[in-house]
Order: C-alpha cells, then sequence, then structure tokens
C-alpha cells in the first residue's frame, strides 16, 4: 500500500468576532474555539484556511481573531484553532463563506456499494422472484434503478431511510418479475445514481439460475445416408439440468431400439429395411421431450460430388473445342481444293462435232498432222 499523500487544508473556513453573546471556552485573556474535522477525503485543489472579521466589530489589533494554515494527510483528523487576544466578553464562530460541500470519510455523501438480496437457490421456469438492493451512506438520498442485461426492469420506488448519524440516507428497492427458461445465466443488475458518483459506475450483480424440461432435435450423419454407408443419428438434448437418460425407437418395432446415457444410435451398415421414423426421447428431473427423424435409405449409387460435376464440365468444353477444330479443318480444306487448278488437253480437237466414230477418228488424226496444233490450256 502507498503512503498517504499530506495536502494542505482543502477547505475555506472563516473565524469571527463578535462582542457580547456567550463565551464558548477561555483561558486568561485568551478566548479560543477549535473546529475538528473528521476524516478528510482528497479533493480536486487545495485552499488555504483564512480568518475574516467586520472592520466595525474590531476595537483594536489585538481584538483580531486568527487562526493558522494546517496540514493533514489524506484520511486522517484535522483540528482548526480560532484565538483572540482581547475577547472582552466576546463569542467565536466558524464558517464556511464559499459553501463548500463537505465530504468525510464514511459520511461524505457518496453512497456505497449497493448489496442485493432475496436470492436463496435455483427457480423453475414460470416461477416468480422477488430481489432487494439497499445502499447506504447517500446525501443527498441516491435513486436506484435495476437492469436485466441491457433490459431495464420496472422496480419499486425507492425507499428512503435517514441513517442512524442523521446526516446520510440509506436507499431500498425492490424488483418481481416471472422467470423463464431464457433468464438461466442471465445478471440481475442494481445500479446507485448519485450526483457525487460523476457518471461512475455504482452497481451490484446478481446471477440467476432457472431450470426448466428438456428439448431435443435429431441430427444425422452424414446427412444423406446410402445404402451400404455408417450412419450416427445424435439426438441433441438441451435443458437445465442436461438430459441424463435417452430412449431409442423405431415406429412399428417393439421393444425399444436403445436405453443409453450415450446420445447417439449407431448404424454400422445401412440397408434398406432400416428406412422408417425413429424417436428420441431425452429425460431429465425436470421432464422429458421426444424428438423424431424420418430415416430413407438412398440407392447405394454415389451422389454426384462437386468434383465429379467439374469433370464433366471441363469434358464438355474439350469436346467443344474439339468439335470446333474440326469444323475448321472441314472448311480449309474445301477452300484449298477450289483453288488447287484443272488442266485439260485439246489433242483431239474437232472430234466432238463427228456424226460418227470413223469420223471423230479421222478428224483427229488429221488434227494431229502439225506438231504446231498441239496446244494446252490451263483454266
Amino acid at each position: 500500500m502507498g503512503v498517504p499523500s499530506v495536502l494542505p487544508l482543502l477547505l475555506l473556513f472563516a473565524c469571527s468576532w463578535a462582542p457580547g453573546g456567550a463565551n464558548l471556552s477561555q483561558d486568561g485573556y485568551w478566548q479560543e474555539q477549535d473546529l475538528e474535522l473528521g476524516t478528510l477525503a482528497s479533493l480536486d485543489k487545495a485552499i488555504s484556511s483564512t480568518v475574516w472579521s467586520s472592520p466595525d466589530m474590531l476595537a483594536s489589533p489585538d481584538s483580531q481573531p486568527w487562526t493558522s494554515d494546517e496540514t493533514v494527510v489524506a484520511g486522517g483528523t484535522v483540528v482548526l484553532k480560532c484565538q483572540v487576544k482581547d475577547h472582552e466578553n466576546s463569542s467565536l464562530q466558524w464558517s464556511n463563506p464559499a459553501q463548500q460541500t463537505l465530504y468525510f470519510g464514511e459520511k461524505r455523501g457518496i453512497p456505497q456499494k449497493p448489496i442485493i438480496t432475496g436470492y436463496k437457490s435455483s427457480l423453475r421456469e414460470k416461477e416468480t422472484i422477488i430481489l432487494n438492493c439497499q445502499s447506504s451512506g447517500s446525501k443527498p438520498a441516491a435513486q436506484l434503478t435495476w437492469r436485466k442485461g441491457e433490459q431495464e426492469l420496472p422496480g419499486e420506488p425507492t425507499q428512503i431511510q435517514e441513517d442512524p448519524n442523521g446526516k446520510t440516507f440509506t436507499v431500498s428497492s425492490s424488483v418481481m418479475f416471472q422467470v423463464t427458461r431464457e433468464d438461466d445465466g442471465a445478471d440481475i443488475l442494481c445500479y446507485v445514481n448519485h450526483e457525487s458518483l460523476k457518471g461512475a459506475d455504482r452497481s451490484a450483480s446478481q446471477r440467476i439460475e432457472v431450470l426448466y424440461t428438456p428439448t431435443a432435435k435429431i441430427r444425422p450423419d452424414p446427412p444423406h445416408p446410402r445404402e451400404g454407408q455408417k450412419l450416427l443419428l445424435h439426438c441433441e438434448g438441451r435443458g437445465n439440468p442436461i438430459p441424463q437418460q435417452y430412449l431409442w425407437e423405431k415406429e412399428g418395432s417393439v421393444p425399444p431400439l436403445k436405453i443409453t446415457q450415450e446420445s447417439a444410435l449407431i448404424f454400422p451398415f445401412l440397408n434398406k429395411s432400416d428406412s422408417g421414423t425413429y424417436g428420441c426421447t431425452a429425460t431429465s428431473n425436470m421432464g422429458s421431450y421426444k424428438a423424431y427423424y424420418t430415416l430413407n435409405v438412398n440407392d447405394p449409387s454415389p451422389v454426384p460430388s462437386s468434383s465429379s460435376t467439374y469433370h464433366a464440365i471441363i469434358g464438355g468444353i474439350v469436346a467443344f473445342v474439339v468439335f470446333l477444330l474440326l469444323i475448321l479443318l472441314i472448311f480449309l480444306g474445301h477452300y484449298l481444293i477450289r483453288h488447287k487448278g484443272t488442266y485439260l488437253t485439246h489433242e483431239a480437237k474437232g472430234s466432238d462435232d463427228a456424226p460418227d466414230a470413223d469420223t471423230a477418228i479421222i478428224n483427229a488424226e488429221g488434227g494431229q498432222s502439225g506438231g504446231d496444233d498441239k496446244k494446252e490450256y490451263f483454266i
């Protein structure tokens, strides 16, 4: 723990002198009055103590009251002295002209951390709970509010009672509501609202437990079972307390298939005869709940996977590209054939017009009489 800080007197006080009145304390020709302050709290800034008096009350310099500055450890006690030499049956009085708020330790007016009472043990669903919250030491009296998580709860109006010291107050409030299964594990909070906190959080929390009947659902693994595969039916139970027993049944089958603390029903090797409707009853000491699942055993042919679908798409693309290449080759061959060229000879020119074969031969032979008449044409 660190060493307490020593700080000058934090409040501005004045000691005034007035003639006449009752003598509070006298010592020979001196009159003195002490002001004892309880446990002091650290404030934001230090203000020196001072002395003041009205000029028309002072008969001489010796009649002026005087004090001295004091230092005190935070959390300690200080005694302030006010003295006057020639009191002449006068009286001394302390005042606080700057009107600062005085905070003295547990009596400083800041509310204490609240306390929540009323919660004894676990509650059953739909039962009603009453919680009480109390905070002491505030001045002026603090206000209390209730919340459940982020939800505000309508509590009773804050009750105010004066503390035995007569200077501070104790405040209290209560809240009542019906619990549900959603409230299991919820934190109920009581907040203190007071001007001295300046937005600081001062609260208490009470976590509650709610007992409720179980629920269940059946989850197959794998999701789409096929003949020949291994299948697990998981019975997922939820509740407070958690279900401790599971009963498996198949409609039309007697007796029950399985009674166990394990929540799974196992089929090592599925076949068509395993098809049907299965029920799982989850049981706790709060009750039971039955869930159903209809099993349809599919053919052993594998369900198209994403990889086979991918391969089919790739195969289609390749086939399309090959088809385009074939079409391109056909058009290219046709183009080359048309532009290759044809040679025709006219060595037997004139035979086409002959009326008979003999004449055609004569004409042909005649046409071959000169080597210069043989020509070739390129079309």
